[in-house]
């Protein structure tokens, strides 16, 4: 270990930044949220930094009694010589010193922060490879809510009166896990501070009272696992049982938490695994249970998911629930397919259409589906291609509008089929798509060859 990780306490410490360009504006960004008093030493110093008030601004050269008084100071200049100078100097004195971007001139680096404030986590390469620990942050900060401060904020508010309530430090520990990866974190990630102090001491009052479970209703997006939200993957990864679709991908599915009880509740067209009313009650018993029930389902839950239907007996049964969007099989499909939905020139109007309604039809609204200048996406159309396009071409669409069927879209198998009205219906006896498809109708449909990417 070249680095031995610590935290300091600047807050009224002065720091001594030698340099006033662009170096040291980064470093002074960064220093300036630690409460610290700032003093800069150079000839020529940024505007940005003289007009920031926490910065004592010095115009004049580097002098070796400058370092009087200093808890840190950081070499910020491009001159080599000058920043060896003042390296050699401060450690001759004892100082903490940084040279920015001369990992062999330090005795102290600076790390790549995630802040979640009181929770700070700093990751460092030893100043080899800077561009690694960014990366690293940048996938810390996808995965870590920026509530997270609230949480630690509302742990220390309590910290003392949970020791006084468990002796043991395993009893507090497991209270404490409870409480992290519970109910009360997650009221504190949706914004509801004031129900999660509540959970908190009611579960401190009386520690053996199981908390009420509750119901995530996610969107798992199309398919591709990296259009997952931030929140669906925290939800994903803290539920104790998974109720899913046949549409959820199995590289979706390997994000779930790996001991999670998992319900297949698949369906597909004329094939449902579990009637739609035994999943609803099915939720509803989960969560009296006291259970996390996580229900995922591919898109997005309220377009054409049943995501509506499936919470509304939690909400006469008082359950508590979350709906997370997901990326919608249009918005994704159409674009891994190159094909935007609304282009100024092609379509100023785009509606999402389900290819079959609730009683096996497909009784739609054919002439207001056949207006110019729109786009029609028809999500479970492809048993119904025939209908759908004799019904557009018989109420005024051109049989020549071109007409995009993608199969599994945003995955690796994405295949993407293009034709018009005309022969689309031949296209799909020929080629015999498979499930899932989604089907694009429109002028824009003409620009996929020159858009397509994947």
């Amino acid at each position: 270990m070249d680095y031995f990780p610590l935290y300091h306490r600047l807050t009224d410490e002065t720091v001594l930044i030698i340099g006033g360009g662009a170096i040291a504006l980064r470093k002074i960004t960064l220093i300036t949220k630690s409460d610290a008093k700032v003093r800069v030493v150079a000839p020529e110093i940024r505007p940005e930094i003289q007009s920031n008030p926490q910065c004592e601004c010095i115009f004049k050269p580097f002098e070796p009694n400058d370092l009087a008084g200093i808890k840190l100071v950081i070499a910020a200049t491009e001159i080599e010589a000058l920043n060896r100078e003042v390296s050699e100097l401060a450690k001759e004195r004892g100082l903490l010193v940084n040279v920015v971007d001369s990992p062999a001139l330090c005795n102290v680096i600076f790390p790549s922060i995630v802040d979640r404030s009181p929770l700070v986590i700093a990751i460092t390469s030893s100043g080899q490879a800077p561009v690694l620990a960014r990366s690293v942050r940048a996938k810390l900060e996808s995965t870590i809510p920026a509530s997270y401060g609230h949480l630690a904020s509302l742990a220390a508010k309590y910290r003392e009166k949970v020791k006084q309530r468990f002796s043991k430090l395993d009893d507090r520990r497991y209270f404490w896990e409870k409480i992290i990866n519970g109910v009360t974190a997650e009221h504190v990630y949706s914004g509801r501070l004031e129900e999660a102090e509540r959970s908190l001491t009611d579960q401190l009052d009386d520690p053996k009272v199981r908390s009420a479970g509750e119901v995530y209703l996610v969107g798992a997006g199309p398919g591709d696992p990296d259009l997952l939200t931030f929140k669906a993957l925290r939800l994903m990864q803290q539920a104790d049982v998974v109720l899913y679709d046949a549409l959820v991908s199995d590289a979706i599915m390997e994000l779930v938490r790996r001991d999670a009880e998992r319900i297949y509740v698949g369906k597909r067209s004329s094939n449902h695994a579990v009637p739609q009313k035994d999943i609803n009650q099915r939720l509803v018993t989960l969560a009296l249970e006291g259970k996390r029930v996580l229900r995922l389902k591919g898109g997005d839950p309220f377009i054409f998911g049943r995501g509506g239907e499936e919470i509304d007996l939690l909400a006469e049964q008082h359950i508590p629930f979350q709906v997370v969007p997901g990326i919608t099989a249009a918005s994704g499909c159409s674009a891994y397919a190159g094909i935007p939905l609304t282009h100024r020139d092609y379509a100023q109007s785009v509606r999402f259409v389900t290819g079959h309604l609730k009683d096996g039809s497909s009784d739609l609204p054919w002439a207001e589906l056949s207006v110019e200048k729109q786009t029609l996406v028809f999500y479970m159309g492809l048993n119904g291609m025939n209908t759908i396009c004799q019904q557009l071409i018989k109420h005024g669409r051109h049989p020549e509008t071109p007409i995009a069927l993608v199969q599994k879209g945003t995955t690796p198998e994405q295949k993407v089929f293009i034709g018009t009205l005309a022969s689309m219906p031949k296209i799909v006896e020929r080629e015999k798509p498979q499930a899932p498809t989604l089907t694009i109708i429109g002028e824009v449909v003409s620009l996929h060859e020159k858009l397509k990417w994947c």
